[in-house]
């Protein structure tokens, strides 16, 4: 049995892996992680390479969180499920193929909380879109949902609460250099006209 799990934190990982920005950033002769913000994720793929290449970033970023939450549940079981949320968001956020160079995150976390729980994910998605809705800014959205998980985690679905919370500080830290800019007053807008 203990095999089976080891396999299956190791599938999450590597499908965290796949970087749909840098992979569509090098089709375009672009690397990703030294353009923009030189993160490896959606609002990034947006502002250097376009609305299209941020939809298809976003859509495979969520569906590998999906997926890797997926194939643990079925292979075993719901607490399987929870260690390859955590698995398959560290593999985006630190993954081998790229230096453990990745992402911040948010798109696959959401992925993964929808299939651990999807109330529990559409719930923190309208926080976060609560937050961008008010800033225009996604970091303030993505700050504002990781602060509010725990709280909605454990309403929600407790037995998650402390992977919940890892996942929360993760993105946290993750976000130290927006938080910064923040505070300086020097953190971009999203222009959502454009």
């Amino acid at each position: 049995m203990y095999w089976k799990i080891i396999i299956s934190i190791i599938i999450a990982y590597l499908l965290g892996n796949i970087s749909p920005s840098i992979i569509l950033g090098k089709l375009h002769g672009i690397d990703i992680k030294k353009e923009g913000s030189g993160n490896a994720g959606t609002t990034n793929a947006l502002r250097v390479l376009g609305k299209k290449a941020a939809l298809i970033t976003l859509i495979i970023d969520i569906g590998k969180g999906v997926l890797a939450v997926v194939i643990g549940k079925l292979i075993g079981g719901e607490a399987v499920g929870y260690l390859c949320a955590l698995a398959v968001f560290c593999g985006h956020i630190w993954p081998c193929f790229y230096r453990f160079k990745g992402g911040k995150g948010v798109a696959t976390a959401f992925g993964a909380i929808l299939a651990v729980n999807w109330i529990l994910g559409l719930s923190a998605l309208g926080i976060v879109a609560v937050g961008v809705a008010l800033s225009q800014r996604m970091s303030v959205g993505s700050l504002l949902g990781s602060v509010t998980f725990p709280l909605i985690c454990w309403l929600l679905e407790p037995d998650f609460i402390h992977i919940g919370c890892i996942m929360a500080v993760i993105v946290l830290i993750k976000h130290r250099a927006n938080i910064g800019r923040l505070f300086r007053g020097e953190e971009p807008k999203m222009n959502f006209k454009k």
